[in-house]
């Protein structure tokens, strides 16, 4: 059996461990990874001699700059800038190398604002981003049409899917850049040990979102990786390469808070700060495609939010200010 030689760009990410994690289950994989002082992504010379001084066979691009609604508010120019920075090195040294496979992660965010539920694949670049995280989204756009055009030109096998929000191990629980689940997560553990009567979320609740444990995107990620390439071609059309990964299952983010403050134990009161962003009004994925392929999620949303709080509260020390 032919060992081949996988490089994971972003190991040290949510995105990136559960990939690694996973890959190092099958016994013909050699996982590559590289610590960022040894390896700038955002350096396109350093890249390309990465790229250039190991024979690899296949690249999961899994690094990117990322954060919730108010670290995207806060910094738009970083967000759009490094991620088209390492997807345009990453992509680029890949194809010099002679690298033939590629996949590329992007995030649900590259939909309209106000796009028919749930999206499709197609529904890409028909109307207007959420405006809170459009230079996010424009940079993910950019690195599914960088797979297509190299695809086009020079016939190489770089695939792109979408998944969903995503939670679990290794996710960023810092207390004012982090997303959704990770927030309420140490928001409610710190309230029940601060013994708090009330905790306040942002928003109005009433907005809907889909969630996927990260181990479930990991194994779909390696999954289409692993597609013969006529089927996954035969699934995306030209210029249409995307495919998108979720749970199929969203619910209200009132209904979401609720669910973490069950699991972290905390029985205080929950108050909606109705001032603070909402964000979409809806975002759940058409998982069709990738049902038919024959992939799909198997972790409920309760089963994952006690796996991320057990592996907060093994890792709680990284995370004290």
């Amino acid at each position: 059996m032919t060992t081949k030689r996988v490089f994971v760009a972003g190991h040290k990410g949510m995105v990136g461990s559960a990939i690694v994690r996973k890959l190092e289950s099958y016994k013909n994989v050699q996982v590559i990874t590289c610590e960022r002082q040894n390896l700038d992504l955002t350096n396109q010379a350093d890249v390309d001699n990465f790229f250039t001084s190991n024979l690899i066979d296949e690249v999961y691009l899994a690094a990117a700059k990322v954060g919730g609604i108010q670290a995207n508010n806060m910094f738009p120019a970083d967000f759009i800038y490094e991620n088209l920075q390492v997807q345009c090195n990453v992509i680029n040294s890949a194809h010099n190398a002679g690298i033939q496979r590629l996949l590329f992660l992007g995030s649900s965010c590259i939909y309209p604002k106000q796009a028919e539920q749930p999206m499709k694949e197609e529904f890409l670049l028909t109307g207007t981003l959420e405006r809170t995280n459009e230079p996010y989204a424009i940079a993910k756009i950019a690195g599914i049409k960088l797979c297509e055009s190299y695809n086009r030109q020079h016939n190489r096998d770089y695939r792109s899917v979408m998944p969903t929000n995503l939670y679990g191990e290794n996710d960023n629980f810092h207390a004012e850049n982090s997303h959704v689940i990770p927030a309420l997560i140490r928001r409610f553990h710190e309230a029940r040990i601060k013994k708090a009567r009330k905790v306040v979320a942002w928003g109005s609740g009433n907005p809907r979102r889909e969630f996927m444990y990260v181990d479930d995107m990991a194994d779909a990620s390696i999954f289409v990786m692993n597609l013969d390439q006529a089927i996954y071609k035969k699934q995306s059309e030209d210029m249409l390469s995307h495919i998108n990964l979720g749970s199929g299952v969203d619910c209200t983010i009132r209904e979401l808070v609720e669910s973490v403050a069950k699991v972290v134990g905390f029985q205080g009161e929950i108050e909606f700060d109705n001032s603070k962003p909402d964000g979409a009004p809806r975002k759940l994925m058409d998982v069709s495609k990738i049902r038919e392929l024959g992939w799909e999620a198997s972790t409920t949303l309760e089963e994952g939010l006690i796996r991320t709080y057990q592996w907060f509260l093994d890792n709680q020390d990284a995370y004290r200010r």
